[in-house]
């Protein structure tokens, strides 16, 4: 379920708050297969199913950037601020990798609010998301992701 703050300043003193889970999300080849086309990284971990069957997987696994990249399709899906004119994606702080994640695992994400603090003209948040996967013990990507907000 998403977590709704009605405008920017509402994120103000709500550091440690967690949201989440998202759906599941179900990592295809054909995904797997456009992130390579779009990135120019077509190692055979990723696009040679045959061959990193054999590896050292016993599948394809998901780009580690793909599977940071779908935090962008999760962070709308944990928490959405209202009454803004503009949300930028400010960037990242620390990302890793814990675990790879294989063809057809699903996965999803879950959130936590680490900071917020006023920048010139809005507010700023850090949101800890982490990509979870199904069955597994580690995650697949931990990101922070920096995210400015601008009141309406």
């Amino acid at each position: 379920m998403t977590k709704i703050f009605k405008s920017p300043n509402d994120l103000m003193g709500q550091e440690g708050i967690c949201f989440g889970p998202t759906e599941w999300l179900v990592v295809t080849q054909e995904r797997v297969d456009q992130f390579a086309d779009a990135t120019d990284d077509h190692q055979w971990i990723h696009v040679d199913p045959e061959r990193a069957s054999a590896g050292p997987f016993g599948a394809p696994i998901a780009h580690g950037y793909l599977t940071l990249s779908l935090a962008s399709k999760f962070l709308p899906e944990l928490l959405e601020v209202q009454n803004i004119s503009m949300g930028v994606n400010y960037g990242v702080g620390k990302a890793r990798f814990p675990n790879a994640v294989k063809v057809g695992a699903r996965i999803r994400a879950t959130g936590e609010l680490v900071s917020v603090e006023e920048v010139g003209g809005g507010i700023q948040s850090t949101c800890r998301v982490t990509i979870e996967i199904d069955g597994e013990e580690r995650p697949g990507c931990v990101v922070e992701t920096i995210s400015r907000y601008y009141s309406a």
